[in-house]
């Protein structure tokens, strides 16, 4: 038995107009319902809301207000997830709806609940249809284009392959459609070797993603130890060959560097309220030693965030990594450059580290 998260994106999912691309929805649950009934276990993270919500209201294009992209997701939610029902239950599989916000993944219980219910489902043979819940996300916390969130998901339920379906062929040196020429990418085996590449953060008439947002998901999946393919959802029988790891479209190799759970968590999706600024020898301790950051070692304090907030820890303009405060940002200007026992007789119920190790994940 495997377990496989599958990404539809909007251009996949629809046509310019918002439209359903029918066919290509058919020939996805084919292969999905063929992997279920195997024994296999499949999510389907799924955009194309607004899009469809675009189409049956009759608008000429995709809104600009939130207002508008909120209102026609309302529209449309509910009609795509029919359809993947529809499709699915033809083919004997049954389905669940699943909405998620950037909050039930920044959110560390939410997250966990998210994880249960996911796995749940799965352990029922239940294939679950996962979308952004844009009727209440806004552009804060929205996910863009599903990109993160199918990262996010596959993360979550320990996938064992990610697979981004787009209407490219994968990720190519430049874009495609400003250089028709451009060579596909066939293999990432190191994400440093993508600095290189002019990878397009264009998004389409339908979508919010573009390539940039897939090639982070890839990158978030891969240091999860979860290999990902980015290939076209356009041509048929694409999909078979990227879950079974066949060559095509662009695959990303898990990375050497792996994380925990946790530290994917708090990297990828809970987000940073603030900035601490250190100096250079908590910089070469965090860095090097292990160590956790002491207010002794703070020079600046950016943001209004509180007690349990994520925060960016920085080495001037250079990115340290990310960990979770133990103070507020208001009490933690009044003590940055004391010793431990400084800090005690301003704030007699501080805790000696400004940033635990434990609860700090490095860039």
């Amino acid at each position: 038995m495997s377990r496989y998260v599958v990404k539809l994106g909007s251009n996949t999912v629809a046509h310019d107009d918002g439209t359903l691309r029918t066919d290509v929805l058919g020939h996805v649950c084919d292969e999905v319902a063929e992997r279920r009934l195997a024994g296999d276990e499949i999510v389907i993270v799924t955009s194309g809301a607004i899009a469809r919500g675009m189409q049956v209201m009759g608008l000429d294009g995709r809104p600009s207000a939130m207002a508008d992209l909120q209102a026609a997701s309302a529209v449309g939610q509910g009609k795509l997830y029919r359809a993947y029902d529809e499709l699915l239950r033809e083919r004997g599989v049954t389905s669940a709806q699943v909405l998620l916000t950037f909050f039930d993944v920044g959110h560390r219980q939410h997250y966990l609940n998210a994880r249960q219910t996911l796995g749940r489902l799965l352990d029922w043979g239940v294939v679950p249809v996962v979308n952004e819940n844009d009727t209440t996300a806004t552009e804060e916390i929205s996910f863009g284009d599903n990109d993160f969130l199918a990262a996010q998901v596959a993360i979550l339920v320990g996938a064992e392959r990610l697979v981004l379906l787009t209407n490219q062929d994968g990720l190519h040196t430049a874009d495609p459609r400003s250089q028709p020429g451009a060579p596909l990418v066939e293999e990432v085996r190191d994400i440093a070797q993508l600095a290189s590449l002019q990878i397009g953060q264009s998004a389409s008439a339908l979508g919010s993603g573009g390539m940039r947002s897939k090639v982070v998901a890839a990158e978030m999946a891969t240091a999860a130890g979860i290999p990902a393919t980015i290939c076209s959802g356009l041509r048929e029988g694409v999909l078979a060959r990227a879950l079974a790891g066949e060559p095509v479209g662009t695959r990303f190799a898990p990375q050497d560097q792996r994380y925990s759970s946790f530290e994917l968590w708090l990297k990828y999706a809970k987000p940073a309220r603030g900035t601490l600024v250190v100096d250079a020898g908590a910089a070469r301790a965090l860095r090097d030693g292990g160590a956790s950051l002491l207010p002794v070692g703070i020079v600046a304090v950016h943001g209004a965030f509180g007690e349990g907030d994520a925060v960016e820890v920085r080495d001037g303009e250079r990115l340290l990594g990310k960990g979770i405060s133990n103070y507020a940002a208001t009490d933690l200007c009044r003590v940055i450059g004391r010793k431990s026992d400084a800090v005690r007789e301003l704030l007699p119920r501080a805790p000696d580290e400004a940033v635990h190790r434990d609860y700090l994940v490095l860039a």
